[in-house]
């Protein structure tokens, strides 16, 4: 049976800007924008679905926070949308041993359940982001096949090293050798492999300006193994990124691996932002402090504070957006990517063991599980952790806050 509804209006505005999305950013942005809502449905939906299948009582389901913008009711369940676009929630009753229920509904809350049937609903949000990562990488690896650096044969000498044998004999950027003792030769691969060894004369065909030049010279030994010889060139074109097809069978394990490097990867960078370092690092960018100043490696590489910083910076919900319609622009395999990404972090990071994420719900009733014995049901007491959930809300807060003036004051610039 069908209860009254809200008036559609809310809706309506909803709708409406997504077409005001769509008009002043385009498609790409409208693209990822429907992805993240839609990923954000499905996660509600996972908690929601195993809710239900342990006989749990759902009376909301909304999309959002803040002012409720439209509303219908359909049974015992409440289905809307909400003004603030932050997220969205699943209310269950009798989420911990603070509610109050009427007796008539206590069989039916979360806390009445068995321990597998809460961690099953407690999971059920991240296992849908991580299924829907496995998804996302499978069909990319299938669609737009596997990316892999191939030699170019339209490669070009990007440097000439002061000094090298290429310098005494007269190449220049931009020159591309051809053939070597008169061998054809297609990529700088194929170049380096005809080389003769150090002191050894050689004559190199090379192409410049559509033109064909001789040039001879002595090679010298590698730096990095004397026994090879060495002209002293590089080229920031001898290679090249293509899309290699990948079979289903073969494309179930590299989407395992993928999946796998993403979640460690997402495990480090939570730690490594949380982290005291991290936090400072955090809070020196949002008043706009200098860096320490550290002194140099013995090596002569890059000093920890000097290095790419963009690399390790967190992004709200709107850098988030941006870097995915930037990388939609560049073909939609690149959004699959990046939707894979977000999905395992937001999978991860809802797994923290801190109320009021997921995870405080699983360690509250592993908890409890490991409490209760002889047959006799412990229930833990939530009021002992409302201080640690709250502390965890206001720097999830802060961190949301800082990130978007961030965003909008110091976007990420993605790589060319």
């Amino acid at each position: 049976m069908q209860a009254p509804r809200d008036g559609w209006g809310g809706l309506v505005l909803a709708v409406g800007l997504l077409a005001v999305v769509l008009a002043l950013w385009g498609l790409p942005t409208l693209i990822v924008v429907s992805a993240v809502i839609g990923m954000i449905f499905l996660h509600e939906m996972g908690h929601f679905v195993a809710a239900r299948a342990a006989g749990m009582k759902v009376t909301e389901f909304f999309l959002g926070f803040g002012p409720r913008l439209w509303s219908i009711r359909r049974g015992e369940t409440v289905y809307g949308l909400k003004a603030i676009p932050a997220g969205a929630y699943v209310r269950i009753i009798g989420m911990n041993n603070l509610e109050e229920v009427a007796p008539a509904d206590e069989h039916r809350t979360y806390r009445s359940k068995p321990y597998w049937r809460r961690m099953s609903v407690a999971v059920a949000g991240s296992a849908v982001h991580f299924l829907l990562a496995l998804v996302l990488i499978f069909s990319f690896l299938v669609v737009g096949g596997r990316t892999q650096s191939v030699p170019s044969p339209e490669w070009t000498v990007s440097q000439v090293v002061s000094g090298s044998p290429a310098h005494r004999a007269g190449l220049s950027p931009g020159d591309r050798i051809v053939s070597v003792d008169g061998i054809l030769v297609a990529t700088m691969d194929e170049m380096a492999a005809k080389l003769p060894g150090p002191g050894a004369p050689v004559s190199l065909g090379v192409q410049r300006e559509g033109g064909m030049l001789a040039r001879s010279l002595i090679l010298d030994s590698h730096p990095q193994d004397p026994g090879r010889g060495y002209i002293g060139i590089s080229s920031r074109s001898a290679r090249v990124s293509q899309s290699v097809p990948v079979g289903y069978v073969e494309a179930v394990g590299e989407t395992l691996d993928e999946f796998g490097f993403l979640v460690k990867e997402s495990v480090y960078g939570i730690g490594r932002f949380f982290s005291p370092g991290g936090l400072t690092s955090f809070f020196r960018d949002l008043t706009d402090q200098p860096a320490p100043e550290a002194s140099a490696p013995a090596g002569g590489g890059v000093p920890a504070a000097a290095r790419g910083d963009a690399a390790d910076r967190v992004v709200s919900i709107f850098g988030a957006l941006r870097i995915g319609a930037d990388l939609t622009e560049d073909g939609y395999g690149n959004l699959l990517l990046f939707l894979a990404l977000l999905n395992v972090f937001i999978g991860v990071f809802n797994l923290i063991p801190l109320l009021p994420l997921d995870g405080g719900h699983v360690v509250i009733a592993t908890y409890e599980r490991l409490r209760s014995w002889r047959g006799r049901r412990y229930i833990a007491d939530v009021r002992k952790m409302v201080p640690v959930a709250y502390a965890v809300i206001l720097i999830l807060v802060f961190v949301f806050i800082g990130s978007v003036y961030l965003d909008f004051t110091d976007p990420v610039q993605l790589p060319s």
